[in-house]
């Protein structure tokens, strides 16, 4: 079991990064708030959980430890695998995910692509005992945006990778791509691409 990684980040993705350890780059999937606290070219270190298949390693990298538990906590429920674990911690940050589960907020769950109201009563009822109550400290604005995490791309470009990158945290690709033109339109074509995939994520949820 992998459990942490730290090395040099050699390049960061819309959806993951390459660490280098030992002299091996090691790709870690991440959400994209995880991913806007990385730098190329600096040393960083991940909490990770791999996640092994008939045909696949896969590993799973989190700023913290609470991160990776919730991560694993959430595969504990029928119906939820890696994929859509990390499309919920990606959608919702760890405070707002307790608070959901805590308070029983199906609309809030539902925000998640891949998670209808079947599914967020599951989660509900196999989990709100399990999380630790959201702390209200931890909702406060860290101030921390985007400071050089994706090299500002032609817009053509960065529109697309992050459409591909909604689509494959579940998001349709209509609504995908009319949250990064809106969110485009609103932040200017100069924006990083994290950003924006951030940004088009916030649209996304409340409106599913």
């Amino acid at each position: 079991m992998i459990s942490s990684v730290r090395g040099e980040v050699l390049s960061v993705g819309l959806d993951h990064a390459v660490v280098e350890v030992g002299g091996v780059g090691m790709a870690v999937q991440a959400t994209p708030t995880t991913l806007a606290g990385l730098r190329r070219g600096q040393s960083a270190r991940l909490e990770t959980a791999l996640v092994v298949r008939e045909d696949s390693l896969t590993l799973f990298g989190f700023a913290d430890a609470a991160e990776r538990e919730l991560f694993g906590l959430l595969q504990t429920v029928t119906g939820v695998g890696p994929r859509l674990a990390l499309a919920t911690l990606a959608v919702l940050d760890p405070a707002a995910l307790s608070r959901a589960l805590a308070d029983g907020n199906l609309t809030t769950l539902m925000s998640v692509p891949g998670i209808g109201r079947k599914g967020a009563e599951r989660l509900v009822v196999e989990l709100r005992d399990k999380v630790a109550p959201p702390d209200p400290v931890a909702d406060l604005p860290t101030g921390a945006e985007d400071g050089g995490t994706a090299s500002v791309v032609a817009s053509g470009t960065m529109r697309d990778q992050v459409v591909e990158a909604l689509v494959g945290l579940g998001f349709a690709a209509k609504p995908a791509e009319k949250a990064v033109d809106e969110t485009v339109g609103a932040l200017g074509e100069s924006a990083g691409s994290s950003a924006v995939l951030r940004a088009a994520l916030h649209r996304l949820g409340p409106n599913r």
